[in-house]
């Protein structure tokens, strides 16, 4: 059984981290959602509302025989990986600056911890320029979310915008 951990902060999830997820269903038997908890920075959604979204949303994917959990961790990636027992670690890539990064992050994973491999993963065309960052800030300046985020994720955002 191939495992790999998607790790990220899905606040909120897009449309791009879903299609990751689908395409990311035909290479392994199992994904684990891994929520990142990050106490530095201040999120939209709490860990429990992510978790949630998560569960719904994942529910309208092809998914095959795929078997998807969402998890939340702290710390280093590599570890909770290996907690886990994961094969591998799936990242989105949309742009060189990403690339950049990623290729940072993957090359000190392997450092720490050999055994577990990074698989990049370019979401596609319609999703290469969706982030979380960028679909917060276009919601808090008003703008359409439609096509970005899951109808769900919308309208808690606009939910949580009216309760705050």
């Amino acid at each position: 059984m191939r495992r790999a951990i998607y790790p990220g902060s899905f606040d909120p999830v897009t449309n791009g981290h879903l299609d990751i997820i689908e395409r990311g269903c035909k290479l392994f038997d199992e994904i684990i959602i891994a929520i990142l908890v990050n106490p530095d920075k201040q999120p939209f959604f709490s860990i429990d509302e992510r978790r949630e979204m998560l569960g719904a949303v994942l529910k309208t994917i092809e998914r095959g025989t795929c078997v998807i959990q969402v998890d939340h961790f702290q710390g280093l990636l590599v570890h909770y990986a290996l907690a886990q027992k994961a094969d591998a670690i799936v990242r989105g890539i949309r742009a060189i600056s990403d690339y950049e990064y990623e290729l940072q992050m993957a090359l000190m994973n392997r450092r720490l911890e050999p055994s577990i491999e990074t698989v990049f993963m370019m979401p596609a065309e319609t999703y290469s320029y969706v982030s979380s960052r960028l679909v917060k800030e276009v919601f808090q300046l008003g703008g359409e979310l439609k096509g970005l985020v899951p109808p769900l994720v919308e309208a808690r955002m606009r939910d949580k915008l009216a309760s705050d």
